[in-house]
């Protein structure tokens, strides 16, 4: 008679109808277990064996839930959520920045930064979102509000010529850059990046310097309008793709974010420096700014992950992003069908974990990568008859199903309610920052 094997004592035990992994890609298991220790998944495996093989302090059944890798933002401006729907009739980018600069009304300073960060965070963990990529003034302040929460986070900080918000000129950005940079080297959670912005050559062959000799990843706004094009050819006599490509800043650690105004010979550069693009279809929708060629990007390998953006009229809800992206594509004349939903859903997974280089790490739910997951609620009348569960995921209201959310395996939602942030006091922050903003639309109401 074989001897019985001791259960391995773990800390975790998630029990789920469905399991979508994202790796291997195009498959979904059903009646499954995630085995979570010191904050790493240990085992995929069936029901069946997991509650013989592993002894969990914590266990818990979530018979009519799908659990899936968490969401990831590749996008997103956190620090200036406590504007939001504060401009609902503005749609110019340039008006909304001079009506709604922070600076300009008065209210940019740690404590906006730090309680509008949270605010995001905490409506992106009630959507399914555990990473998000920021880039804002004071990401410090983000830094801290992030790390209190437990979100992972990658933290861009700003680089101008000019004075910026803040008040600090273009050395004093990336020397305290750097030094943030430096403080969060090696951590688990928290990344820094630089986002350059309307800068001259010198400032970014400097820039691209630090971004070779440090690993310093680089988050730019790219090829969004075509005013920025003509103004590129007008100052420099060349394209800003082809301009960053000159001056040494194209390359697999940049971030090219929106990238709507596209040819192909911009498509090709990606492609050769392979680098990351960064979708944000509801933002660019929104401004009128054109649709990023997803599919051109695919057939030629580059990576292209989506974020939210952050203007004051849009929202932080991923899976949103996902089915506009999908829906959007059939506006093409080329490619009139929607995107394969496993294909959607690895653009908010896996991609994006490689376009912040954290696909080692997160992404997918693997054997000793971080237990970043979500489990969504599939037992809804709405969601009735569940015929294939990956396009119900990406074309149903599916934020709102999110039910629980683990980030390095620790619970940060369960059952819809937060654990890490505290929601009334996030929304009585909100009511009060209100006041210094204006009162609202005495036509519309708060309500």
């Amino acid at each position: 008679m074989r001897p019985t094997q001791t259960p391995a004592v773990i800390d975790t035990l998630v029990l789920c109808r469905w399991l979508l992994p994202i790796v291997p890609k195009d498959r979904i298991l059903q009646d499954y277990a995630v085995a979570i220790h010191d904050g790493r998944i240990v085992d995929l495996c069936p029901q069946s064996e997991a509650t013989i093989r592993f002894k969990a302090d914590t266990t818990l059944c979530l018979q009519e839930h799908l659990v899936m890798p968490g969401l990831i933002n590749a996008h997103v401006h956190a620090g200036v959520r406590l504007l939001r729907g504060a401009a609902p009739h503005m749609t110019d980018e340039s008006d909304l920045h001079s009506r709604l600069w922070p600076a300009d009304l008065g209210i940019l300073n740690a404590d906006f930064v730090r309680d509008s960060t949270r605010l995001a965070m905490a409506e992106m963990i009630r959507s399914g979102t555990t990473c998000f990529a920021n880039m804002y003034f004071l990401p410090e302040i983000a830094a801290e509000a992030a790390r209190d929460c437990g979100m992972r986070c990658q933290l861009s900080f700003p680089v101008f010529d000019c004075v910026d918000a803040a008040g600090q000129n273009g050395e004093l950005q990336i020397r305290k850059g750097l030094q943030l940079h430096d403080h969060y080297r090696g951590q688990p959670s928290i990344k820094v990046a630089c986002a350059p912005s309307a800068l001259s050559d010198e400032t970014l062959t400097k820039i691209a310097t630090y971004a070779n000799e440090l690993d310093l990843s680089i988050h730019i706004n790219m090829h969004e309008t075509q005013a920025e094009i003509a103004q590129s050819l007008h100052l420099y006599g060349e394209r800003p793709l082809q301009r960053l490509f000159n001056l040494g800043l194209l390359m697999p650690a940049t971030q090219l974010v929106h990238m709507t105004q596209l040819s192909e010979e911009d498509c090709a550069l990606v492609e050769q420096c392979n680098a990351q693009v960064i979708y944000c279809p509801e933002s660019n929708l929104y401004h009128a700014n054109g649709v990023c060629p997803i599919d051109q990007l695919s057939e030629r390998d580059v990576n292209v992950a989506l974020g939210t953006d952050g203007a004051p009229n849009c929202g932080l809800d991923l899976f949103a992003e996902l089915k506009s992206a999908a829906l959007r594509r059939r506006t093409q004349q080329s490619h009139p069908d929607p995107l394969l939903p496993h294909q959607a859903l690895r653009m908010v997974t896996i991609d994006g974990a490689r376009a912040l280089g954290w696909h080692a790490e997160i992404g997918s739910l693997e054997h000793g990568k971080y237990a970043d997951m979500i489990a969504i609620e599939m037992h809804a009348l709405e969601q009735q008859p569940l015929y294939n569960l990956a396009s119900h995921i990406v074309q149903g209201h599916t934020g709102a199903r999110v039910s629980h959310s683990w980030i390095s395996g620790r619970l940060v939602m369960q059952d819809r309610q937060l654990l890490t942030l505290n929601e009334q006091g996030v929304i009585a922050r909100a009511h009060a920052w209100q006041k210094h903003v204006g009162e609202p639309d005495r036509n519309q109401g708060t309500r």
